[in-house]
Parts: C-alpha cells; sequence; structure tokens
C-alpha cells in the first residue's frame, strides 16, 4: 500500500503520495541534488541497485551525522553516520549517570566501562537498524536523503546485517559481564525501538509515546547494573526522562511536520497547534513535581532540588509561550530548551549526591 501525506492542520501545501511501485521519486525541487557518476554495475542504490542517487549538497555540517559526513567520507564514515554518533553518545551517557546515581559513593570503574560498551554497541546497532528499515521514507524527507543507506553510500543488507550485528554483541556484552536483567532491559528497548515504534510511526501517533519508552529505558539499564533490580528509584527516572521524551519529540515532529507529512510519518497527533502546545504543556507540568521526587527519595541533595525547580520552570515556561503564540521560533525554544534540560538535570542530579 502507498504512503500517503496528510494535510497540515496550520496550513500549507502538501506533498503528493509516494507510490514506493514508481522508486525511485524525484528529487524535490527546493532540494538541488547531486546524481550519481557510477555506473549501474559499480554502485547499487538503497535497497535495489539503482544507478543513481539523491544526495543533498549541504551548506556546510550541522548535525553530529552531517560532520561525519563531511569530514570523514568514504565506507568508514558511512557506517559511523549509520550508527547516529550523536543520538548514541547521549543514550550512553544517560546509562552512565544512572549507574553513578546508583552506585555513589563506591563506583566500579570497570563495571561502569562495560556498561559504556555495551550499551554503546547495542544503541549503535538500534540506530543503524532503524535506518535500514525507514530506507524509502527517508529517500523523500530533505533531511535525510543524504543518510547513507538511501544515498547508497551501504547497501541495505548490509546496513541490516550490521545493525544486527552490534544489537546482539551489546546484549551479549551486558549480559556477560552485568548480568541477565540490564542485558533483557536492552533487548526490550531495542524491540521496542525497531520491532514496534519504527513501524507504528508511518501509521499512528501512538508512536510518540510508544517510542518513548526505549528512550527512557537508558536509565534503567544503568540503574540495574548496579543495584540488579528494578525499584522505585530507578522507576522515578525512568519516568522523568519518559515525560522529558514526550516534550522533545513533539517539539520537533510540530517543526519537521511538513518534512515528516512527505514520508507518511505521524509522531505528531492530528489537531491544532494549539492542541498539541497544550500537550507539550502538560507534560511539562507533570515533569516539573516528577522531578523534585529524586531529592523526596534520598537520591540526591538540595543542589540537585533548586536545580530541577530552575530546569523544569524553564521548561514549562518555553512551553506555555509556544501555546500562547505557536510560532516556528518559539517550538525551536522548547526544541531547544529538552536538549539542555536532559543533560544539566542528570549533571545537577549527580552533582547532589555526591
Amino acid at each position: 500500500m502507498p504512503l500517503t501525506s496528510r494535510q497540515g492542520e496550520s496550513g500549507g501545501p502538501t506533498s503528493s503520495p509516494t507510490p514506493w511501485s514508481s522508486w525511485p521519486p524525484k528529487p524535490h525541487p527546493t532540494s538541488p541534488v547531486t546524481p550519481c557518476r557510477s555506473t549501474a554495475a559499480s554502485c547499487r542504490g538503497c535497497f535495489e541497485g539503482r544507478g543513481t542517487r539523491a544526495v543533498p549538497r549541504f551548506a556546510g555540517p550541522v548535525s553530529f551525522e552531517e560532520r561525519i559526513r563531511a569530514g570523514w567520507g568514504g565506507r568508514a564514515g558511512a557506517y559511523l553516520e549509520l550508527t547516529k554518533p550523536g543520538i548514541t553518545i547521549f543514550v550512553a551517557v544517560t546509562a552512565v549517570a544512572a549507574y553513578v546515581l546508583a552506585a555513589i559513593p563506591a563506583v566500579d570503574l570497570p563495571a561502569l566501562l562495560h556498561l559504556v560498551a555495551g550499551i554503546t554497541l547495542s544503541t549503535a546497532g538500534s540506530l543503524a537498524l532503524n535506518q535500514y528499515l525507514e530506507r524509502r521514507p527517508d529517500s523523500v524527507m530533505l533531511r535525510t536523503r543524504g543518510r547513507p543507506v538511501p544515498s547508497g553510500r551501504i547497501r541495505a543488507r548490509h546496513a541490516r546485517l550490521f545493525g544486527w550485528l552490534l544489537i546482539l554483541a551489546g546484549i551479549g556484552h551486558l549480559w556477560f559481564w552485568l548480568g541477565w536483567l540490564p542485558a533483557l532491559i536492552t533487548a526490550i528497548a531495542a524491540l521496542l525501538y525497531d520491532g514496534v515504534y519504527t513501524p507504528l510511526k508511518l501509521r499512528s501517533a501512538l508512536a510518540t509515546p510508544v517510542g518513548a519508552v526505549p528512550g527512557a529505558l537508558p536509565a534503567l539499564i544503568g540503574w540495574t547494573a548496579h543495584t540488579e533490580a528494578i525499584d522505585a528509584r530507578g522507576m522515578t527516572l525512568f519516568g522523568i526522562l519518559f515525560l522529558w521524551q514526550l516534550i522533545h519529540v513533539l517539539a520537533l515532529g510540530w517543526n519537521l511536520r511538513r518534512d515528516y507529512e512527505r514520508a507518511g510519518f505521524q509522531l505528531i497527533p492530528p489537531g491544532s497547534d494549539r492542541l498539541i502546545a497544550g500537550l507539550m504543556v502538560g507534560h511539562a507540568a507533570a515533569l516539573l513535581p516528577l522531578s523534585v521526587v529524586p531529592r523526596v527519595l534520598g537520591m540526591s541533595g538540595s543542589v540537585y532540588l533548586a536545580g530541577a525547580l530552575v530546569l523544569g520552570g524553564g521548561m514549562l515556561a518555553v512551553s506555555v509561550a509556544f501555546m500562547l503564540d505557536p510560532t516556528k521560533q518559539r517550538c525551536s525554544r522548547v526544541f531547544l530548551g529538552s536538549l539542555l534540560y536532559h543533560p544539566l538535570l542528570l549533571g545537577v542530579m549527580v552533582a547532589g549526591a555526591l
């Protein structure tokens, strides 16, 4: 069944349906592309070996992956880009912070390094497999058509194998060195992300809350790597990151809704801009009191409490501002605020626990 785009609620042109039977799609008129100069024999496309590629000319590297594309090039750089290093590091930092919070004052450095190795491998594999699964819609969206698989720099079956090998290596590493529980949670996270969230993005806006679960599970992976049990404190970390993910993805989805509609992704619920902004405000309002709970449970001290109130208040303020005037600039502030909130909150939580 062909994927189709939906009319945006706030107006503007819609993109035409993308029938996969007429693959590959024509380059979008607003995105200059460079044709592949290789012959069909030496250049295979993202899944069927076509002799053309659609690679955007970027004005300059913006994301972590674009910097790799601009600076590395070649096969090694393409495989590194496939793992989305920026997100992989983000996930590893989350797990490390949770482990340190659980282990203070007796942090086991070898165990911490094994945690980093295992979760880095598994996360990189999940992200690589995600790019394999989304190779077709990625080739339609302006910001993703230069990725390794849709651009033809890596064959689809190689990306799939690479992803699976990394996932299994990461789960196996965690199981051998840190026990079955963090390994099991890691496996569940990979299954939810690639097996449930990824296909659901094309069918329902429920993909956003579903995807927030694997996005928050790294906190439990790091926590259980030390405690070997799931308890109230670990679940509190999970809950904080779950609500944070919802705000983060809604802001991203609203700002990129035109591109997502072109590919058929449904990350934001249908409705008015005010409805989506109201969801952001509701999540931010719930996040503020929940972020105080670590202090109540004795996980951190007064330094953390002050930081959590300031950060949570700021997150709520930018969300309310967007609800009052839903513009791209104000939504970008929500998105930027969410990017700052995550590391700063974990940082003050660890600092307050020392």
